[in-house]
């Protein structure tokens, strides 16, 4: 007689799961509405900081800089002290820098303040997927605890500007800051009593070196991308993308021959993983970049108050959002390949819509290019986590976490830095030559200044358009990159 084994079933989640959950999500929500809440405030702070171009860039982009070159080192020390317990010491960080942020007296303070904030971020992080990991044993539960995460990722940065719209129209530019302080008490009260501890019960040894070769590379590349389009390809901006990339290498060979890496760059060989990264890399760059400088436009081209440029550009928040409701449907319909890849090609139809509409003075057709960019953004961010942890194995599920954390932080920060400065040398090549030095620095100076401003609002919309068919154009070949590479097996995703 053969007796047959039935495989034990995993424990379902219950309410303490579910309520531990909504705290992680708390956490991914205010981290990724400050990635984007600034860009609404930018007028306010240029006109009481007086900020140069670039050091506007920089308040714009040093948070995700900080937060994406230290998430992978803070994601190995969660491994080492409990993934919990970084939580909570990375929760108070944020609140206080962010009443350093609020109350900073100049650009400098402001900056240094954002870097903090990239700090206290990164710790934040990691340990979110991570803490999914524990709460939920069963597969179907654990992937919708991930689209839900993703999905809040995502919502976070487009409720962003809604958030500070509302805050700007009766408080100081500060105001965007200090919101989260309360939010954070929130966080750690509820986290200490509802979220369970976790570490690597082997976790080897800390590679000091690499953490810092991973952050040199990341800040160093990107600073050189920043100085070369605004100044050209100069000395400096060629010998800081040497050391980028020489960090770069040397970092991917000390990976490679780590016993415990902090990367496990092995997982890049599998073209699913790749692609998959790759296209939540570059929907959050198009996204982010796009925020930045979209808030600007609305506010000083269309004359819109904070709280109404906040309201106008609810269409792609809304549309990000409800996305995920139908996101399990199309993925068991058409496979999550062909669904991401399709999300993304949408949000380049979008793109190309902003392009056309955003020298029309009717608005309805911002918001249609805005719902096409939000329906496509929003698949794209619901999608790719899950399918960066579908392409790997399961004991490998927290260094493809970990990857997937850092790109979107990445994407965030190239977004503001690259598209930001794209748009900035677009816009003063537009200006004509008789263009005061207030509109040489940027929209927000000129209007805080008393020149002119018909000629230099044309230029911001020339280059917007320029940046906005860039933006398309990449989208457009991330679509065909993930359409192609990430598997499309038509298995339920529940969601």
């Amino acid at each position: 007689m053969t007796t047959t084994l039935t495989p034990k079933s995993e424990p379902l989640a219950g309410r303490r799961e579910w309520a531990a959950l909504a705290v992680v999500t708390l956490a991914v929500v205010v981290l990724a509405i400050d990635a984007t809440v600034l860009s609404l405030a930018v007028p306010a702070l240029t006109a009481d900081l007086a900020p140069s171009a670039t050091a506007l860039l920089w308040i714009g982009d040093a948070y995700s800089f900080a937060l994406a070159g230290l998430l992978v080192t803070m994601g190995t020390l969660a491994d080492r002290i409990g993934r919990k317990r970084l939580l909570l010491i990375g929760a108070t960080g944020f609140a206080l820098a962010s009443l350093l942020a609020a109350f900073a007296p100049a650009a400098g303070w402001l900056i240094a303040a954002r870097v903090l904030l990239g700090v206290a971020g990164a710790t934040l992080m990691p340990s979110t997927l991570s803490i999914i990991r524990t709460l939920f044993a069963d597969a179907r539960q654990r992937t919708t605890a991930i689209a839900i995460w993703s999905a809040a990722a995502g919502g976070g940065a487009a409720l962003g500007p809604l958030v500070g719209g509302v805050l700007l129209d009766h408080f100081w530019w500060g105001s965007v800051f200090l919101i989260n302080v309360p939010v954070m008490v929130l966080l750690v009260g509820f986290g200490a009593v509802l979220l369970p501890e976790s570490r690597d019960p082997r976790p080897g040894p800390f590679d000091l070196l690499g953490a810092g070769l991973s952050v040199a590379a990341i800040v160093a590349l990107v600073y050189a991308v920043k100085h070369l389009v605004a100044e050209g390809a100069d000395g400096a901006s060629l010998l800081t993308a040497a050391l980028g990339v020489a960090a770069g290498v040397a970092f991917v060979r000390r990976q490679r021959r780590a016993a415990s890496p902090l990367i496990d760059v092995r997982l890049f060989a599998r073209p699913a993983f790749a692609g998959a990264v790759g296209a939540s890399l570059l929907a959050v760059f198009a996204f982010s970049g796009l925020l930045f400088f979209f808030s600007q436009y609305l506010q000083l081209v269309r004359g819109d108050s904070p709280s109404m440029a906040g309201a106008r550009e609810l269409p792609a928040t809304v549309a990000s959002i409800a996305v995920v409701a139908v996101a399990g449907w199309l993925v068991a319909r058409w496979g999550r390949g062909r669904v991401i890849g399709g999300g993304l090609l949408l949000a380049s139809v979008g793109f190309g819509g902003l392009a056309f509409a955003e020298g029309l003075a009717q608005y309805r057709w911002l918001a249609l290019a805005l719902v096409l960019v939000g329906l496509g953004v929003g698949l794209a961010f619901t999608l790719t986590t899950d399918a960066v942890l579908a392409s790997v194995p399961a004991d490998r599920s927290g260094s493809a976490s970990a990857v997937s954390e850092t790109a979107y932080e990445l994407g965030v920060a190239l977004g503001i830095a690259v598209l930001g400065s794209v748009q900035t040398v677009l816009y003063r090549r537009a200006l004509p030559a008789d263009a005061g030095d207030a509109a040489r620095e940027s929209l927000a100076s000129a209007a805080a200044s008393s020149e002119p401003m018909d000629a230099a609002r044309e230029a911001f919309v020339e280059a917007m358009q320029a940046t906005s068919v860039i933006a398309a154009i990449l989208l457009a070949f991330a679509a065909v990159v993930a359409w192609r590479v990430i598997p499309s097996h038509r298995t339920p995703v529940a969601h």
